[in-house]
């Protein structure tokens, strides 16, 4: 009979390997050099029928402080968080790494962009509505606390 620790010796040991993100076939930084028409034909319908139909005014302002943070980026500097309300916004591939305070109604919600968000709209990381957290009912609230004297 073999010994058992021979045998725990002989296990393979088994390397977690950091699996390399890619959207639709293509690398991060692949998307990142191709031209946003290109990009456009890997999108979704949805997204690719809103961005071929133009960006509107408020998502051209948005655009323009994109590239502006970008360049910030590139030159090593650290750029500030850029707030929005243009929750509508589909999440391209120069947005990775910058960080966005969107706005939920009542907040502006940091959103961290990673490459896994490519092709999303920037409103589905900032919720809007809350979980419903119930409290312990009030005075009144039963039959049987009504006529509770209250100190």
């Amino acid at each position: 009979m073999a010994n058992p620790r021979a045998r725990r010796k002989r296990k393979k040991q088994v390397v977690a390997k950091q699996v390399e993100f890619r959207y639709r076939g293509y690398t991060l930084e692949e998307l990142q050099k191709m031209p946003l028409k290109e990009f456009i034909k890997l999108l979704p319908a949805r997204q690719r029928r809103s961005l071929l139909r133009g960006l509107t005014p408020q998502q051209k302002k948005l655009a323009y402080k994109i590239k502006r943070a970008r360049r910030l980026l590139n030159k090593g500097k650290e750029p500030r968080i850029i707030r929005t309300h243009c929750r509508d916004f589909i999440i391209t591939p120069d947005m990775v790494g910058l960080t966005f305070g969107v706005y939920n109604g009542k907040e502006f919600v940091e959103v961290k962009v990673t490459p896994e968000m490519i092709g999303h709209y920037l409103g589905e990381f900032a919720l809007t509505r809350k979980p419903v957290k119930h409290g312990a009912p009030g005075v009144g609230a039963t039959r049987s606390s009504m006529f509770v004297p209250i100190k």
